[in-house]
């Protein structure tokens, strides 16, 4: 839960500003702790929306770009004896975002009130993931702030490479689906009644057609029609609402499902279904596991590197992957460790990580380098992320133009075999 507060200082200052928290007692007990003596504690009323998720699209977002600049500059400034402060200050003054600036100010007012600087990051999670504060927390304790910055900068870039690639090979299928359904709905709403009349022109109300022409026709029927909504009891005193056709109502209803569906996949139980129907998509799954490894690897790494113990490395490793199944999978595998067990052992009886994962983390358990053969494990998954993508990219093309020619040459033979057909019968006659 996030809070706001009021508390004084040991210079009797007044001291405001939000802080997330478990209860109210976790956060007396945190602002002790900084020799803050709290005056008002009030639950933030944004807290329900927060977490809803409802909202998260007008919410302001900060761009990745601008983390990567923040990150890079900040470890250059620390690495250099800047104070914090007067760095964050720096900061606050180059960056072009508002949101950003109005953060980075705020972190500067929390790092002069004495707020470790991995506390006041935690104050912003839609801006600072939770991988990001842990890690900025281990490079505090063990005072390699500036090497953490660069290793976040640098996992940062790599995030947003994956994410270019998967967007490109993504862009191209998604404009030809759409302008398929558009063209698609067009036709059947304005072309194909038409079409309608005319078949009944030339061969009578009982023109024997063909049945995917039958099934055209239905299907345009239905869109024009509004029977659904008459049947609907009070409905049909509303005359503007009955005269609509059901085509609207379909977009309506699909809208609520998508709306629900969102909202199922943000809840737990929901989001661990999704990533289980992910998993069991092709190619899509081999995609999914390569990044999930490849994410694993580079931030395992840097957080066991940064002072990090195993299993807290292991608890905020697999919260940052991205998918809850594999995430069980490394809570099950820490449950082991911590019995006493190396992590190659669970890892090797895993169905989602592959062997070869398994046998060069015990190579590295062996020899001491753990974190030299995960950043070699991370550089080949990523490598191989890239070649899945490049070669998805490859056959999606062919694909949809083989789906766009299938469609278009059915309703070619719904409209042309019918012309044909009714022209032979009319022909003798005339």
């Amino acid at each position: 839960m996030r809070f706001s507060y009021k508390a004084v200082n040991h210079e009797n200052k007044t001291i405001s500003g939000v802080y997330d928290a478990p209860d109210r007692d976790s956060l007396i007990a945190t602002l002790n702790k900084q020799n803050l003596r709290p005056i008002l504690i009030k639950l933030d009323t944004a807290t329900a929306e927060r977490k809803s998720g409802l909202f998260d699209f007008f919410r302001p977002k900060v761009k990745l770009k601008d983390m990567v600049m923040f990150n890079r500059q900040l470890s250059t400034m620390i690495s250099a004896g800047v104070p914090l402060p007067r760095a964050l200050v720096t900061l606050q003054a180059q960056t072009e975002s508002d949101y950003f600036k109005k953060v980075i100010g705020d972190l500067s007012k929390d790092i002069e009130a004495g707020l470790p600087l991995g506390d006041a990051f935690a104050k912003y999670p839609n801006v600072f993931s939770e991988v990001y504060v842990n890690m900025v927390r281990a490079g505090e304790a063990g005072g390699i702030l500036d090497e953490i910055f660069k290793r976040l900068a640098y996992q940062a870039e790599k995030d947003a490479t994956i994410r270019k690639k998967i967007k490109g090979a993504m862009a191209y299928p998604t404009v030809i689906l759409s302008i398929t359904v558009v063209a698609f709905f067009f036709i059947m709403i304005f072309i194909i009644p038409k079409l309608g009349n005319i078949f009944t022109q030339l061969g009578g109300p009982h023109a024997k057609l063909p049945i995917y022409t039958r099934a055209l026709l239905s299907i345009s029927n239905f869109c024009i029609g509004s029977n659904v909504m008459r049947s609907i009891p009070g409905i049909s005193m509303l005359p503007i609402i009955n005269r609509l056709p059901n085509m609207l109502f379909i977009i309506i209803l699909v809208i609520l499902i998508v709306f629900y569906l969102l909202r199922y996949i943000k809840t737990p139980k929901g989001k661990y279904h999704y990533h289980a129907l992910l998993l069991k998509i092709p190619i899509l799954n081999t995609i999914v596991i390569k990044i999930s490894i490849a994410r694993f690897a580079r931030i395992f790494s840097s957080l066991t590197s940064s002072g990090v113990t195993v299993l807290d490395a292991l608890e905020v490793t697999g919260g940052s992957l991205g998918n809850k199944v594999i995430e069980a999978e490394l809570t099950a595998a820490a449950k082991e460790v911590r019995n006493g067990r190396p992590l190659s052992e669970p890892l090797s009886k895993s169905k989602l990580f592959p062997p070869i994962v398994a046998q060069m983390l015990a190579v590295g358990e062996e020899t001491g380098q753990i974190d030299t053969i995960l950043v070699k494990i991370a550089d080949f998954y990523e490598e191989d992320v890239d070649t899945v993508i490049d070669s998805l990219s490859a056959i999606i093309e062919p694909i949809m133009i083989i789906i766009l020619g299938a469609i278009v040459g059915v309703i070619a033979a719904s409209v042309m075999g019918p012309i044909a057909s009714l022209s032979q019968q009319i022909s003798p006659t005339s």
